[in-house]
C-alpha cells in the first residue's frame, strides 16, 4: 500500500486539544477510507453510504453518541446531513469526544459544515497521489519531501537543494517512470497499482469518470439534465491551462453564461479542476485579469477527451501546475497559486506567493531546455510588489542548468519528485 503524507497530518490533528472533531474531504476514490482504517486503526469507523443503517445513525442523540462512540471515523456523512448537528452536540457536552468525518464532495459537506461546526472543526483535504508518494510503495516506507517543496519551506533562500546530477541517482529513475505513467494516467491511487495493465487503467478512468457524473453532480448538484454538464465538462477539459471564458463555454454547452459559472464551481468543489487566480497588484501595468483552469488530474482529463496519445503543452502544464498544488497544499505551506498575463503576451505559468517575495515558474513540454525558455521570467521583479525570490524552468530535460541570474532549469521529475541518497 502507498504511503500518504496526509498520515502525520492526520494523527496530529486529531491529538490536538482544540482539533476533536476533523472533516477530511478528497475527489471520490482518492484514497480517504483506505488511508483512515490504516492510519486510526484505533478508532472505530462507521459508514452512511448503507441506506439500512443510516436511519438509526440518524435518529441517536448526542448523548447516545457519547454513549456508544464517543470517538470514531463516520464515512460519507454526506448522505446524512442532519448527524452533524448532533455531533456537534456531542462535541459540546464532553471533551473527550473526537469525531473525523469524511466525505467524498464539498458541495453539501463544506456549506453544512460552516453552518454548524466554526470554530469546532480542522478541515483536511485529501489530494490524488502526488510524485513522492507515487514511488513509496509501502505504507511504512518513509516519505520523502521534493527539492521544490524543501525549497519553498526554507523560505526561496536555499537554491543549494537543486544542486545534483539527476541521471546519478537511481531515484531520479524512479521518479521519471512515475511521471510518464502520471502524464498518461493521473494520480488516483488505483492506477499506480503495478498489478494491473494499462487497458484496465483506462477501463477504471472510464468507470470513475461515469460514477462522478452520476453521483457527485447528479446527487449532490442535483441536476436533472446531465447533458449540458457533460458538455460543458468536455469543453473545460479541452482547454485546460487556458483563462476562463464563461461566454464561450456557455455557448459550447447551450447554456447562460451563469449556468457555466456554476458548472466550472461544480467542478471546483468535486475536486475535478484548479481555478489558477491572475496576479494583478501593480497598477501601472496593464495584466490580465482572467483566472485560469486547470485540470487536476490528468489522467481523467485524458479519459473524459479520449485521449491515448502524448500529452500537448497545455496538458503538460496543467499536469505540472497541479502536481505543484498538491505538493504545496499537502506540505501545508502558506503559499498562495497565481499565473500573470500581460495584455502584450508577456506571461508565467505560475506564481507562487511567499511572505517574503516570490518565486516564479515556466512549464515546458519539450525535452530539452534553453535560455529562450526563461524570456517572460527575466525582469519579472519590476511587475511584482514583493522581491522575486528565484525563477525556475521546470521541463523534461535530464539535466540541471543555469539560464540567468537566479533562474535554472530543472528536470520536472527531478525538481518534483522524492529525494534519495544519491540526490544531491
Amino acid at each position: 500500500m502507498i504511503n500518504r503524507q496526509m498520515k502525520d497530518v492526520l494523527r496530529n490533528r486529531l491529538g490536538r486539544k482544540h482539533s476533536r472533531i476533523i472533516v477530511l474531504t478528497d475527489a471520490r476514490q482518492t484514497g480517504k477510507t483506505t488511508l483512515v482504517r490504516q492510519t486510526l486503526t484505533e478508532v472505530p469507523y462507521l459508514s452512511c453510504e448503507d441506506p439500512v443503517v443510516r436511519p438509526s445513525y440518524s435518529r441517536w442523540t448526542a448523548e447516545d453518541w457519547l454513549a456508544r462512540y464517543p470517538m470514531c471515523v463516520l464515512d460519507e456523512v454526506q448522505k446524512a446531513p442532519s448527524l452533524i448537528e448532533t455531533i456537534k452536540a456531542a462535541h459540546d457536552r464532553d471533551e473527550h469526544s473526537r469525531y473525523v468525518l469524511l466525505g467524498s464532495s464539498q458541495i453539501l459537506l463544506l456549506s453544512k459544515v460552516k453552518e454548524s461546526l466554526a470554530g469546532r472543526v480542522s478541515i483536511l483535504e485529501l489530494w490524488p497521489l502526488t510524485l513522492p508518494e507515487m514511488v513509496t510503495p509501502q505504507w511504512d516506507m518513509p516519505l520523502t519531501r521534493s527539492p521544490l517543496v524543501s525549497f519553498l519551506e526554507g523560505g526561496g533562500r536555499d537554491s543549494g537543494v537543486f544542486r545534483g546530477i539527476p541521471g546519478a541517482s537511481p531515484q531520479y529513475a524512479m521518479n521519471v517512470l512515475a511521471f510518464e505513467r502520471y502524464l498518461l494516467f493521473g494520480g488516483m491511487p488505483v492506477v499506480h497499482d503495478p498489478e494491473i495493465s494499462d487497458a484496465e487503467r483506462r477501463d477504471w478512468l472510464t468507470d470513475y469518470q461515469t460514477t462522478y457524473l452520476q453521483r457527485d453532480v447528479a446527487d449532490l448538484a442535483n441536476l436533472r439534465d446531465l447533458e449540458p454538464f457533460i458538455l460543458a465538462q468536455n469543453a473545460i477539459a479541452a482547454r485546460t491551462a487556458t483563462t476562463v471564458n464563461f461566454s464561450d463555454l456557455a455557448r459550447q454547452a447551450s447554456v447562460s453564461s451563469g449556468t457555466a459559472q456554476r458548472f466550472m464551481r461544480y467542478l471546483e468543489l468535486s475536486y475535478q479542476v484548479l481555478i489558477l487566480r491572475p496576479w494583478f497588484r501593480n497598477p501601472h501595468k496593464r495584466l490580465v485579469r482572467m483566472p485560469k483552469v486547470h485540470f487536476l488530474d490528468p489522467g481523467v482529463q485524458r479519459s473524459i477527451l479520449r485521449r491515448r496519445g502524448e500529452p500537448g503543452g497545455e496538458d503538460f502544464e496543467s499536469a505540472v501546475v497541479s502536481e505543484i498544488h498538491k505538493q504545496v497544499r499537502n506540505a501545508a505551506l502558506p503559499i498562495d497559486l497565481f499565473h500573470l498575463r500581460t495584455h502584450d503576451g508577456r506571461e508565467v505559468d505560475l506564481l507562487l506567493e511567499l511572505e517574503n517575495g516570490y518565486v516564479a515558474i515556466e512549464v515546458k513540454a519539450h525535452r530539452r531546455a534553453s535560455s529562450t525558455d526563461a524570456r517572460h521570467l527575466r525582469g519579472l521583479g519590476e511587475f511584482l510588489d514583493k522581491p522575486l525570490l528565484f525563477s525556475l524552468v521546470l521541463s523534461r530535460d535530464n539535466e540541471i542548468q543555469p539560464l540567468d541570474e537566479s533562474i535554472l532549469a530543472l528536470p520536472v521529475a527531478w525538481a518534483l519528485g522524492a529525494t534519495g541518497p544519491d540526490s544531491h
